[in-house]
């Protein structure tokens, strides 16, 4: 057992924003109000509900202010919400949100073609909304996409990827999650980015979100945590997938994370069963098989 490991590592389900706005089918808002209930009942503490974005441009999320209405509230779970400029928090806030999160790219190319702005440009897009959620006594998270390669540059400087992390955090962010978005990383390369934001950005304000188009997701996490993150997104079946990426398959299965977690004697509070039963709940809405190698066994027995 490595004694570097973390004990208790929070999952942050991704599935209902991340997954199911890369997805070609619309499962409807009320579906998505029940995947969100459903995973609320599983003992996570994060489930990443919507995004408050312009629907002409992700129309899997226009339902937003009708999905975050919608769900029931559990006691201690976290219900951020994806708002990429003032106007979407002032939106998500009038829902009702009460955690946001904000969205950037290491890769110069990926922000141009992603947000039609560079990265210094969608910094200076967050600053109003980081004072007006600290105002409002709102968390906001940080991401940033692109890590570890990107699909229009390639290789991305790993100066890029620390300043534009110490960037958000300096700007408030509470939690800076690092993103593999079209699942090319491996685990030294994943373990070597991570060290090196890590000497400007604080291990316990770090998460890493992993796709796993390679296969490589589950080593890339494991790699992490030894680094000490302790701080993983995942979604429910493996939605989802990076539009931009050839080949890509989605996020890394929260069912697959949770099973590995499990088998290291790591806490995650998350019960597998429920959560493998809702995954392959949701591929069958989507018209698939889950994604989850995990689920799919569990199913079996």
């Amino acid at each position: 057992m490595n004694s570097l490991l973390p004990v208790n590592v929070r999952i942050v389900e991704v599935g209902p924003r991340d997954g199911l706005q890369n997805e070609k089918t619309d499962i409807g808002t009320a579906a998505k109000i029940e995947l969100i209930d459903r995973l609320s009942q599983t003992g996570l503490r994060t489930v990443e509900a919507t995004a408050f974005v312009s629907p002409k441009w992700v129309p899997q999320m226009a339902d937003a202010a009708e999905v975050l209405a919608g769900i029931r509230r559990a006691p201690g779970v976290a219900y951020p919400v994806l708002t990429p400029n003032l106007q979407g928090y002032e939106r998500a806030r009038a829902a009702g949100a009460g955690e946001v999160a904000v969205f950037t790219a290491a890769s110069e190319a990926f922000n141009r073609r992603n947000t039609n702005a560079g990265i210094d440009e969608s910094l200076e897009r967050f600053a109003p909304v980081l004072e007006r959620a600290k105002a409002d006594g709102v968390k906001v998270r940080g991401y940033v996409s692109t890590v570890l390669g990107c699909p229009y540059q390639g290789d991305v400087p790993l100066a890029d990827v620390v300043r534009v992390s110490k960037a958000l955090f300096d700007m408030g962010c509470f939690e800076i999650s690092l993103g593999d978005t079209i699942g090319i990383g491996t685990p030294g390369k994943a373990r070597a980015m991570l060290r090196a934001v890590a000497q400007e950005v604080p291990m316990a304000a770090l998460a890493v979100h992993f796709h796993d188009t390679y296969g490589q997701a589950l080593a890339n996490i494991l790699a992490c945590l030894e680094e000490g993150v302790a701080v993983v997104d995942s979604a429910v079946s493996g939605a989802g997938g990076c539009p931009y990426a050839k080949g890509a398959t989605g996020n890394v299965a929260s069912e697959d994370v949770v099973y590995m977690l499990e088998g290291l004697g790591i806490h995650t509070g998350v019960d597998l069963a429920a959560l493998a039963d809702t995954g392959r709940w949701l591929a069958g809405l989507l018209g698939r098989e889950t994604s989850s190698r995990a689920g799919k066994a569990l199913s079996s027995r």
